[in-house]
């Protein structure tokens, strides 16, 4: 054969016998891939089957991002599966409900025990509390369910509050009733000792009685005349030491009035007025526009508002029944000096800087003492005013002086109203329609008394007496007296 023949042949040869290797292999991988991909169709299936178990279909129509949400990451940082992630959310909620540490177990069995769980402590909330208004988790839920029990906490705390701010007020009566309760005790215990005593007195002299019942009528006319002549002999021998003061008290004031009139011989009388008639201060500035006059007093001669002055002229004395040319009231008070408002004035005389004031109270270094007798009308009304002595006093008493009972050395000045009245002495016929009339009687014949006695020890140690319209001009509380709410 020609040599070209037969290289034809062989390279038909070659490409037949590499055709057929190639369908050869190419059937060989068309077999196993197709078995290849029933083993992964049937792997698919089976996990349709098992995805189906798990998710519904109308639950595999809605997107993985809406049931399950964001998936979170592990430690690496990748990103874990679904069904990790809708595990790793059960068990944080297992977690929440039950705490740590979740058990590895089936779903099935986390949502068992934790609705078992559940149950438990609701039915022991209930048990320890019956009017919680929900107790069933699974209808309003546990968060609901602490809620109630949250409020109901709330509540009792505020009862206990409530009940502790009740026990304290109880605890603080109680002691209030315990204090008056031995208070009453107390006085209760005294009361008894004093019925005591008088109880022991009764017996003295009850046993006294007795041993004199129990005598004859001779020894009881004995022992009684022999009271009544021991009685008599310290009635006369107090009588002679009465007698004997009196003479001497007598005899005293008639040596010290004699010794007065010799003095009076050889020396002119005193003026017991002089203290009076000593100026308190001056003006020192005047003005007219704002009706007010500056004092050279102030705070470090005790000065304080309200206090009133009379104003004298300046190089004058003062006048002897003590009416000024003007009366101020201090409204300011500074250190050394004050302001004071001017109460009354005269245009023909008016008040001018260096004039003098002067309040018969006040005193910048010392408290004047007062005595107060008689009666008064302090309202000009014509009729005598049952308290005025009172009112007095408080106005004294305002001004920083002080009034007592009865005269002594002690005494600066004695305010005399007109001399009190003795009312008729009842008859026997008026007293039995009348029972208090004979105490009034006494009463009125007292304060007389009374008056003379603070006049005359008032004359015999030479202190001032004053009127009431006198004191008024001397105080600077003329024009005040007769305003609303002067006393």
């Amino acid at each position: 054969m020609p040599a070209g023949k037969r290289s034809e042949s062989n390279s038909t040869l070659y490409a037949l016998i590499t055709f057929v290797g190639l369908f050869i292999i190419t059937t060989a991988a068309s077999v196993i891939l197709y078995v290849k991909f029933e083993e992964q169709r049937k792997i698919a299936n089976e996990s349709k089957a098992r995805l189906d178990e798990m998710v519904n279909t109308n639950e595999q129509q809605k997107t993985i991002g809406k049931i399950i949400g964001n998936l979170p990451k592990d430690k690496g940082g990748k990103t874990k599966s679904g069904l990790g992630a809708m595990v790793e959310y059960m068990d944080s909620v297992v977690r929440l409900v039950l705490g740590a540490p979740v058990e590895d177990t089936s779903a099935e069995v986390k949502a068992d025990t934790t609705n078992r769980k559940a149950q438990e402590a609701v039915a022991a909330l209930v048990e320890q509390y019956p009017d919680l208004e929900s107790t069933d988790p699974n209808a309003a839920g546990l968060v609901q369910l602490l809620q109630n029990v949250k409020n109901k906490m709330d509540n009792t705390a505020n009862e206990i509050v409530s009940l502790q701010k009740e026990l304290d007020d109880l605890n603080k009566r109680f002691n209030d009733a315990e204090a008056v309760s031995s208070d009453k005790v107390q006085k209760l215990t005294e009361e008894k000792d004093r019925y005591g005593q008088q109880v022991e007195e009764i017996k003295k002299s009850y046993d006294e009685l007795r041993t004199l019942v129990e005598q004859t009528s001779e020894q009881r006319v004995g022992t009684l005349i022999t009271q009544l002549d021991a009685e008599k002999t310290n009635g006369r021998e107090l009588r002679q030491k009465l007698l004997k003061t009196e003479s001497e008290r007598k005899m005293a004031e008639d040596v010290m009035k004699h010794a007065q009139e010799e003095l009076h011989k050889l020396l002119p009388p005193p003026d017991v007025n002089v203290a009076a008639f000593r100026p308190d201060g001056k003006v020192l500035m005047v003005n007219d526009n704002a009706k007010t006059v500056t004092l050279n007093i102030g705070s470090d001669d005790n000065v304080y508002p309200g206090l009133t002055f009379s104003v004298y002229d300046r190089g004058a004395p003062i006048p002897k029944q003590g009416i000024g040319k003007a009366e101020v009231e201090v409204f300011d008070v500074e250190k050394n000096v004050s302001q004071a408002r001017i109460t009354k004035s005269s245009p023909k005389n008016p008040i001018l800087t260096d004039d003098i004031i002067a309040n018969l109270i006040w005193d910048s270094s010392k408290a004047n003492v007062f005595v107060i007798a008689g009666d008064f009308d302090i309202n000009g009304d014509g009729t005598l005013d049952s308290d005025a002595a009172d009112k007095i006093k408080a106005l004294i008493e305002k001004q920083h002086g002080k009034v007592t009972s009865s005269v002594s050395i002690d005494t600066d000045y004695v305010v005399l109203g007109s001399e009190p009245e003795v009312i008729k002495k009842p008859t026997f016929e008026e007293l039995e329609v009348y029972p208090d009339a004979m105490q009034k009687y006494e009463v009125s014949l007292q304060r007389l008394n009374r008056y003379r006695e603070i006049r005359n020890q008032a004359a015999l140690l030479s202190i001032p007496i004053f009127n009431y319209e006198r004191f008024l001009y001397f105080t600077g509380y003329k024009t005040r007296s007769s305003q609303a709410g002067a006393f």
